[in-house]
């Protein structure tokens, strides 16, 4: 069984558990505590409030409702273990479910921090180097992982895009899952368009990522389509290939790991001119040392989210599903970044991270 697999029978598992521990313990408010003497069946009945709250997050889809309920139990588990703790210490009983209380109030303001982490995206800026001969440099500004349908539909990845505008690129890259399984036709033309708009001096690079072909069939539009759409609208697509940028600047765009078809590192850049600074965009990071070794000045990725919920990047990390989940690292003569993505993927929450737009300047050492 694939990493997945265990997940999801993880999850389903905790949910099972979530849902008799929050009736166990909403059964302890004092407004529960007569109905709890005189009628158990339907004060376990009742009990089970929590969990319908939860559950109206379906409406987003099932993965938000089972994570807002993990949340809670997990939450009010350390609520209940502090309380239990400080009863043992003072020698009182039990009076008020203020522990409850505290979990429910706590979960809402967390949960609250991740939404608006979600949705609310940032600008971060990064600076680098070379001795290369790259004239007056380049500004290049990156996103990834706009998952459309999830915290951004068409127009809404139309207003993020004036923000890519006012950061004055001079190219923009797109490294992976532009697009979901959930993604509606008229939001992926809609956000075509939009990068169609941008200004820029060298113009506009895509990649695909993991779920821009879809592992599904119930979109309503096909991978061809959406390729249509985004060179209708002046927008180039990478597969395995390098293009020149200017005089000084080598693009090279990986296809994703989950083409079976996919160049390595070394292959895809065999002939580059090497006296170019060269710019390496590959949806996952998880190939680093064969990146390395093939040495482009700077690789740009997303897929990670930057770790969406605590503990998942830690996660990641430990079981090598990547090699790095957010910012900047250095290996050898190659700098690598990885954005948190424009988005979120299935779920509207970020608690361990933010959305963001990437701008990298890349400058002349002095």
């Amino acid at each position: 069984m694939n990493f997945w697999g265990i997940l999801f029978i993880v999850m389903i598992l905790l949910t099972l558990g979530a849902v008799f521990y929050l009736a166990s313990r909403f059964r302890r408010f004092s407004f529960m505590q007569g109905l709890c003497r005189e009628h158990k069946v339907l004060s376990w009945t009742a009990g089970l409030i929590p969990t319908a709250a939860c559950g109206l997050f379906a409406f987003i889809n099932v993965w938000t409702a089972i994570v807002v309920l993990i949340h809670l139990l997990v939450i009010w588990g350390i609520c209940d273990f502090i309380a239990f703790v400080i009863r043992k210490i003072s020698g009182k009983k039990r009076r008020f479910n203020i522990e409850g209380a505290a979990a429910i109030l706590l979960t809402t303001a967390y949960l609250s921090v991740g939404w608006y982490n979600a949705f609310h995206v940032d600008v971060t800026d990064y600076s680098f180097t070379t001795s290369k001969d790259i004239g007056d440099g380049i500004r290049i500004v990156g996103i990834a992982d706009s998952h459309l349908g999830i915290t951004l539909d068409g127009d809404t990845f139309r207003k993020e895009m004036a923000k890519v505008q006012q950061a004055e690129p001079d190219i923009v890259i797109v490294a992976g899952d532009f697009v979901d399984d959930d993604s509606t036709r008229s939001d992926m033309i809609k956000a075509c368009s939009a990068l169609g708009d941008l200004k820029t001096t060298y113009g506009v690079y895509f990649i695909y990522g993991n779920h821009d072909k879809g592992y599904f069939e119930y979109r309503d539009f096909n991978s061809d389509e959406l390729e249509a759409e985004l060179l209708k609208n002046k927008v180039t697509i990478l597969k395995d290939q390098t293009v020149e940028i200017g005089e000084h600047f080598l693009l090279a765009g990986r296809l994703d790991r989950t083409f079976t078809e996919r160049l390595s590192a070394q292959e895809l850049l065999k002939d580059a001119d090497r006296s170019k600074y060269i710019i390496m965009l590959d949806h996952q990071p998880n190939d680093y040392a064969n990146e390395a070794a093939a040495a482009p000045d700077l690789v740009f990725s997303g897929h990670t989210h930057g770790g969406p919920l605590i503990p998942a990047g830690q996660i990641g990390l430990l079981l090598g599903l990547n090699d790095r989940v957010y910012g900047t690292e250095k290996r050898e003569n190659t700098d690598f970044v990885v954005t948190s993505g424009i988005s979120g993927w299935a779920i509207p929450f970020k608690t361990g991270t933010f959305s963001e737009i990437t701008v990298m300047d890349i400058r002349p050492s002095k």
